[in-house]
Order: C-alpha cells, then structure tokens, then sequence
C-alpha cells in the first residue's frame, strides 16, 4: 500500500515542497526542522484486512551528513526510526521498520518527536499489511501423505502443486461451508500421461466415487457435486486400489463456501464472556495470579453469584441451540445452575466439583484444603428445546442455595447439526448387544461389533446416538468409528478408565464426543488412567470432529505415518490435550481447540526412549487456559511446524509457544519453524523454580538446541512477564526472529539467560514494564532492518 506524504494530513509546520527533484507524486512533506520538534507530523490511514504484524517503509531525504531520528507511530503506540545520511537533498533513500497493525482502519503518523532530532524530508510511506498463509483452496497448503510438493511446472496458483500420487496417496482440505448441502466442487489438475488417470474422492472420510481425469495439455478442471455439512468439512483425494493416480493436483474450488479464519480454528461456537454480560453478581477482578480464579479464568475475569436470584444473562449474536458453560463452584459441592431464553427456564445445568479443585505442587495430590488450591472450572453442556435467534437473551441464574457460590467463566453456543445417519454396511454397536442411555458397561458389545467390522465390506462401525458406557479400551485399529454427531454420541469413561485404541493404519474416527472419568493427575511413575485415544497410527489415518472431556489426555500418540487430526475439541484433560510422540512422521493436528488442560495444550515430544518427531506441524488451532506447562510445544525432533494458531491465557510454568530440549528430548534437527501465530496473555511465574517464564520461551536445561529455530509473523500481546525468554546456560545458536512485535511485556521485551546466537530483523518492543531487551548472558545478536523499540 503505497501512500504518497503529500496526501497525508500535515500539522504542526509540515507542508508540502517540490524543491529537490525526484520525488513521487505530486511533492514531498518538508517542515520536519527544528522550529517545529514536537509538532511537524503527517498522519496516514492504512486499512488492514489482518490483524498482525506489517513492515512501513519510508522514502526520506536526508542531505544533514549525520543519521537523523523520526517518530513512527501506529494506533498510538510510538517507536523511533533512524534514517541514514544520504548524498544530498536530492538524493532519496528508504528504510524499513516493523509494525502491529489491527483488522480495519489503522492510525499511522510520521512525526518530528520531542526525542528525535529530525531534519528530514518525506516521500512516501509504503505499508505492507499481514496476509494470509493461502489466497484459496490451495492443496498444497492441506495435508499431503504420499505425494510431494513441487514448483517444476508453469501455471500453478498459490505456492505450488501436489505431484507424485502413487499408491495410497492421499490429499486432505478443509472447507467452510455456512449451511449443509450438496456443492459443486471443481478441482484443477494436470495430466500429461497420454490416458485418462483416475483418483477416488471423499467428503469427511466417506467415499463420495471416482473421478476421471482426462489426458491433455496445461492444466485442467473437473467438477464433482459432494455432501457437505455446516461448519469445517475435509475434501479428500486419495489413490484408492482401483484408481491409478499419477497425476498433478493444484487447487480446490467450492460453492458456496467461505474463508477459513487467518488465525486460529475456525468454530462452530461463540463464545460470550460472562464479564461483558449483564449481571448482578459480582465481576472478579482482573488477575494473573497462580491460585486465583482469575487467573484461571477466560480473559482473567469472571462473574461470582452468591445470592438465589443471582443471574449473568447474554444476548446471542448468532443462532444457538446448544450450550456449553465454563463454571465453578466449591470444592466437594454440586448443585444446578439454571438457564433461562427469554424470560422463560429452559433446563438446569447439572454443575459438580468432581473433575475439580487440585492442591499441592505436581502432581496435585495434596489433601483438600491444602497448599495451592488450583483448577476451579469445569465445563458442563446441553442441547436447548429449539433452535434460538440472534438478539435472544439467555440467563444463566443461581436459584439453589446448594453452594455458596457459582462463578461463570463463559458460554459457547452454536447450532448442533442434526443426528447424522449411519452410512451404507456399516455394523451398529447395538447389534452386539450395547445398550444405549442404561449404567451397564458395554465394552465387550463394542469390542464384539468391532470384530464384525473388520470382516465387513464397509469396515465401518456405527454409533448411534446416545450414551454408552466404556470401562475399558476399545481396539478399533483398520476400521471407521463414526457417531451420529458429538452433541449426540457420547462414551463414558468409568472409574478412570476407557477410551479407544488404535494400532495400525486405515483407521478413521469422527462425529462423538469422548466423557471420561478421571478425576486426578498420574504421577510419571505409576499411571492408571486412560486417554481419550491413543495408540500407534499408521498410513491413512484421520480423526475428525471428536469432542474429548474428563480424560487423562485427549490424544496421545505413540507413533504415526501420516495422521490427520481435525476437528479436536479437547477440554478438562489431566495431562496434555494432544501429544504427539515416538518415531512418528507427518502428523498434522488442525482447526482444533484445547481448553483447561492438565499440561500442554498441544505437543510434540521427541523422547529419547521413544523416537524422533519429524515433519509434523499444528496448525490454525485455538489454544487456552493451560493449567500447566505451554500451549504449544516441540520437544526436539527435525523439521516441525507450529503456525496460524491463536494462544491464550497460559495460568501455570509454561509459555504460549516453547521450543526445548527438556523431558530427555532427542536433539533438533532441520529447521524448526513458529510462524504466523498470536500469543496474548501468555507467559507465567513458576512457584517451583521461583522464576517467571516468557510468552515465547526458548528453554535448553541440558543440551543445547544447535539446529536453526525460525520465529516468523509472530503477534505477541500483554505478556504476563517477558515477551521472550531465553534459559537456561547452555547455548541457543542459529536462531531468526523476522517480523515478530513484542506489545506489551510485564518485565521485559526480551530476556536472554544463555549464550548462543541469532538474527533478527523486524522486530519490534513497546510497552513493557522494564527494559525492552535484558541480554545477560553475551548472546550474539545480528541486527537485520527493520528492528525498533530495543
């Protein structure tokens, strides 16, 4: 975005001028001289379509002999500029500095500050805002198993092409779609072999038929009509055993479809914060302090009822007809909470403490009412009697005197789509004699109806809707396991145990929701509790839209060739909400959420006794309210991605992005690559070490991270202590910060506690508690362009 200076509002003495030759437009602003420091400013509107960071470049005259200062501003936020000496007044030069930039309309200035000392013309200013990772559909951007990705070849669009589908080949994108229907797709291919080549495609794992891809010259387009539904849908190309593949796929166009977020998943809720609702109970403070509610809480507040009649009432922005509610309430308590539409009570929420309420330090096994009482909120759901409007006023009200208080964290509402209907062949669980919505353990009828499964055409095993009891794991490796719809299928967990298993490849998992029933954190040396789902994934394998509660982790994978995972909704575990682990390869963990997890929201660990992550990457996922450790981690391994996710509130010792060599990880290698991500409220303090850790940490306790570490488009907001930590003595080297704005920082923009060495360009400090940059340890720093504020 280019923006001529003579065009800009001008005050305080600035003025436009033509004197010196070889400006753009119509002039140069001049005025920038000593009798106007303090004053001279041209101010300039930049629209974004993106909120995150962009590069200003200015063209200035400097003809002085000496480096001369200027004030770049943005949205109030103020970071000084120096422009080198040039030849002459008539002589033109740029340069570069870093800024944050919100969705819309950004205030953008050029001034003669009371600390600069100016004497500089100014051309223009041109803005480079925030993009997406992706202009489309583009394949290349989705999953890829089995194929490459290549750029030999004129006339693809975006970054380049899928190439070398051979046997098993698979290619996986997600598409939004705003209501359930039939679209027409159309997908850009190349083929060149002579003959027509064939390739199955699928909708959200079902196998939709077979396209036919004629031979010719350039690149070509068929068209398909598929079954997609409301919300995130996955469109598959595979190379099936009756397809012969050997073709070049470029892009994926939909009807009908509308753009994914930029950042973060895209959800099928809104979530309203009970603090900006109506109330007449009491808003929590704002606090960050380990311990406290709020510091546990979504955006660090909350709403207490005490009295009977105490209510938090919002008023719905879309259509809703399900609601989950993030509450609280005494330790050893339940009681119901009621939720009102319209004036009239609709249902009474089932709230309890027995997933709650944790003291001592790790793992949390202290006698109740101890030391460091923590984890206060739990989640619980229903479905409402219909389908409610946008301008609807929901009420949720204590009318009980149970407990002496509830305190509301938030609402997610949305529309649960209809119970989905059991696909063609597929084996039903209660055909094996699982009883739907009864006490009894149905494990042995799942693992009878699994068997019968695996020897059916279909391979598939259906759940219908309804709530049935696991107590123990269920091995469904080879086969589909889909339910009706996560608001409509639920597995129970019982007595710390259940969960699904999975060995081998072909495996797919979709449309339930997972309820278990673990209640503390295992110590590493002794488990004896379940995850959600776990095992070793090989080729072929796909999870997608799975709800996770009350488990031990989410998703715990010991090993994978080519995992897909999308549509996790993963909350109150006890450990991790996902960890990706052992000789694993080219996972991908997408549009999915993590919420009050026991440890890290998301990681990739790279165990020594276990094996080497590689290829994998977590990518657009919403990542909250850890109650320990990070939101996204990688422990080690070789050329893992984490980027496009949005990561908040981090409550406990961790970050919201951490890069280590802790926990016995093997050593890095590749380039490890943290991009496109926005961290705010991230960072805490440690009790244990009696330390505060960043919101990006960088941490190698024993072995040094030598691989290159890139920290690219990185949005890093009101950090509870430094925006960057390095620790902890042992050399970082080959680390690259571009493009990275620190806004807001407790302490310190950027703290350095050990040696090594990096270069960093485009990166930007303000508003910090302390200094903007704390290098203890002789950590070499290479200036790029661009940098400010430090």
């Amino acid at each position: 975005m280019g923006l001529e200076a003579e065009a800009a509002q001008l005050s305080g003495g600035a003025r436009v001028e033509t004197e010196h030759p070889g400006y753009t437009g119509s002039g140069y602003v001049g005025g920038f001289v000593d009798g106007n420091r303090g004053n001279a400013t041209a101010a300039f509107t930049v629209s974004s379509g993106l909120a995150g960071s962009g590069t200003a470049t200015l063209r200035y005259a400097n003809g002085t002999g000496s480096p001369r200062t200027a004030s770049l501003i943005v949205n109030g936020v103020t970071q000084q500029v120096t422009l080198p000496a040039l030849a002459n007044w008539d002589a033109w030069g740029t340069v570069d500095a870093g800024l944050s930039l919100t969705v819309g309309a950004n205030a953008v200035a050029v001034k003669y500050g009371t600390a600069d000392n100016g004497n500089f013309n100014l051309d223009n200013l041109t803005v480079t805002t925030p993009s997406a990772p992706s202009s489309g559909l583009e394949l290349e951007d989705g999953f890829v198993a089995g194929a490459t990705v290549a750029t030999d070849v004129a006339g693809y669009t975006g970054n380049g092409f899928v190439t070398g589908l051979g046997a098993g080949a698979r290619i996986l994108r997600t598409v939004r779609k705003e209501t359930a229907g039939t679209a027409a797709t159309t997908l850009r291919f190349r083929n060149t072999s002579g003959s027509n080549r064939t390739l199955s495609v699928y909708a959200n794992g079902l196998k939709q038929g077979q396209l036919s891809l004629p031979s010719g010259a350039g690149w070509q387009t068929t068209q398909r009509d598929l079954p997609l539904r409301a919300g995130v849908n996955i469109v598959g190309f595979q190379v099936d055993g009756g397809d012969s593949g050997g073709v070049q796929l470029d892009n994926l166009a939909v009807a009908g479809s509308t753009a994914l977020a930029a950042r973060g998943a895209t959800l099928p809720y809104t979530t309203y914060e009970a603090e900006a609702g109506r109330t007449n109970g009491s808003v929590l403070a704002a606090g960050r302090i380990y311990t406290t509610e709020q510091a546990e809480a979504s955006g660090r507040r909350a709403v207490r009822l005490t009295g009977a009649g105490q209510y938090v009432e919002v008023t719905l922005t879309r259509p809703a007809n399900a609601i989950t509610v993030r509450a609280g309430l005494p330790d050893n308590s339940s009681a119901p909470l009621a939720v009102h539409i319209g004036g009239t009570k609709v249902a009474d929420l089932p709230l309890t403490s027995k997933y709650s309420w944790m003291y001592g330090p790790y793992p949390f096994d202290g006698a109740p009412g101890g030391e460091r009482p923590h984890r206060y909120f739990d989640d619980v759901r229903t479905l409402l009697p219909q389908t409610y409007p946008a301008g609807t006023v929901l009420r949720l009200v204590k009318e009980t005197t149970a407990t002496a208080y509830v305190t509301v964290d938030l609402v997610d509402a949305e529309v649960a789509e209809a119970p989905q209907p059991a696909p063609a062949g597929y084996v039903s669980v209660t055909s094996y004699g699982a009883v739907a919505n009864d006490a009894g353990d149905d494990t042995m009828a799942f693992r009878s109806a699994v068997s019968a499964a695996r020897s059916n055409p279909a391979r598939g095993l259906w759940i219908p809707a309804g709530r049935f009891v696991i107590g123990s794991l269920v091995d469904v490796a080879g086969i589909d396991v889909r339910g009706a719809g996560l608001w409509h299928t639920v597995l129970l967990g019982q007595n710390r145990r259940g969960g699904l298993y999975v060995t081998g490849g072909n495996t797919q998992l979709g449309d339930f929701t997972f309820d278990g029933d673990v209640t503390t954190r295992d110590p590493d040396c002794c488990p004896n509790s379940d995850a959600a789902i776990e095992g070793d994934f090989g080729a072929g394998s796909l999870i997608r839209n799975v709800a996770t509660n009350h488990a031990k982790v989410g998703l715990w994978v010991k090993s994978a060739a080519g995992l897909y995972a999308v549509g996790l909704r993963i909350r109150n575990t006890m450990a991790d909400g996902a960890n990706i682990n052992g000789n694993t390869s080219n996972v991908r963990v997408e549009q999915s959420t993590t919420r009050n997890t026991g440890d890290d929201g998301l990681a990739m660990w790279s165990w020594v006794n276990a094996g080497t992550v590689r290829d994998s990457v977590f990518a657009f996922n919403t990542l909250t309210l850890p109650l320990l450790a990070n939101g996204a981690a990688i422990y080690g391994g070789a050329a893992n991605r984490i980027e496009d996710n949005l990561i908040t509130d981090i409550v406990f010792q961790g970050a919201g992005v951490t890069v280590s060599t802790w926990h016995d990880s093997v050593p890095f290698g590749g380039t490890t690559v943290v991009q496109r991500n926005t961290l705010t409220r991230a960072g805490s303090y440690s009790l244990d070490w009696g330390s505060a850790i960043g919101a990006v940490w960088l941490y190698a306790p024993a072995n040094p991270i030598a691989a290159p570490v890139v920290l690219r488009d990185l949005e890093v907001v009101d950090s509870s202590y430094q925006g960057m930590l390095l620790s902890w003595q042992v050399p970082i080297n080959g680390l690259t910060l571009e493009r990275v704005a620190f806004r807001g920082a407790g302490t310190i923009g950027m703290e350095f506690n050990t040696p090594g060495s990096g270069t960093f360009g485009y990166v930007t400090v303000a508003g910090t508690g302390g200094p903007a940059l704390a290098n203890n340890s002789g950590f070499q720093i290479t200036r790029g362009p661009g940098n400010s504020g430090w």
